[in-house]
């Protein structure tokens, strides 16, 4: 029996293991076998949350928001515009890979 990893896995750590379990078998089998499954989705959620704080930065440093004072409603669908856009890559680059 292998020892019991305890660790929290978020929302791409289980997108992860989904698209592992549907579509890669072989590598979610020999993670699991290995026992090193939750430590591979805790730090591709980790790897997926840091990228999408980075590449929101830098996707805001290059398209300024609004003023959040003056336009609430403009800085808000923006902000999230720019973390649909980081988030679209990250899940491209580190889970559906």
């Amino acid at each position: 029996m292998l020892p019991k990893e305890e660790t929290y896995i978020g929302k791409y750590g289980m997108l992860r293991k989904t698209y592992l379990k549907n579509y890669r078998k072989g590598m979610y089998a020999s993670l699991m076998l290995s026992g090193k499954l939750n430590s591979h989705l805790s730090e591709i959620d980790r790897t997926a949350k840091e990228r999408i704080e980075q590449i929101t930065a830098k996707l805001l440093q290059s398209s300024p928001a609004p003023d959040k004072a003056t336009d609430p409603m403009g800085w808000t669908g923006h902000m999230n515009n720019l973390r649909h856009s980081a988030e679209e890559s990250v899940l491209a680059e580190l889970i559906y890979n």
